[in-house]
């Protein structure tokens, strides 16, 4: 019972907390509206899951216990984040018709691959699903339980970024965001160039 309250805190925290992940489903959703908004909170999910598998099977332990592979993950996420950032702080503000299917600009596979590989190549979901694993995980955890931790980070992840791609989509909300597309852009782009920036500098410490 400890085990599931310790998994299921650490989870809600890690997930509640400010990152590129949040900031990617703002962006889908207020842009593109709400199909690409949630196509991303499943690509987050996914990308969570990515990390489950690899470290049920020892290769998140080798990763994070290697300074070259870990500095090479890092460095591709950030380059990732920063490609975003830049891409959305240049795009020019276009006139969009607001509709909750609304996906002008963005494809439904588009949309799944930029929630994917945010989390996906993001050392810190890596690190926080390694660092989760070795505290409540033992020889004794049967591989079901296991699975069960994994699954339940992902469809945390899955929930808190739908409700924020349902809120951020909103027809009123995203009408007045769309009006000044041009300033969020920036905004946004530049918090994901800052994240990719921050997460390149940083001292890979596992």
């Amino acid at each position: 019972m400890g085990q599931l309250i310790a998994v299921a805190v650490i989870t809600v925290l890690a997930v509640i907390s400010p990152g590129a992940d949040f900031a990617m489903t703002v962006r889908n959703s207020y842009l593109y509206g709400r199909t690409a908004g949630v196509l991303a909170a499943v690509g987050i999910a996914a990308g969570v899951l990515v990390h489950v598998t690899y470290t049920m099977l020892g290769v998140g332990l080798l990763v994070s216990r290697t300074p070259m592979l870990f500095t090479a993950m890092k460095l591709i996420g950030a380059a990732y984040l920063v490609y975003i950032g830049y891409k959305t702080f240049v795009a020019k503000a276009t006139r969009v018709d607001v509709d909750q299917a609304g996906e002008a600009g963005l494809s439904k596979a588009g949309a799944l691959r930029t929630g994917f590989l945010t989390n996906a190549l993001n050392p810190k979901t890596m690190l926080f699903v390694l660092s989760t694993y070795t505290q409540v995980v033992s020889a004794d955890t049967p591989l079901v339980q296991q699975v069960g931790y994994g699954l339940f980070m992902s469809f945390a992840h899955l929930v808190w970024f739908g409700l924020a791609a349902v809120f951020f989509s909103n027809t009123g909300l995203r009408t007045r965001l769309l009006r000044k597309q041009a300033v969020l852009n920036k905004v946004i782009g530049s918090v994901l160039v800052g994240l990719g920036m921050v997460l390149a500098l940083t001292p890979a410490v596992a």
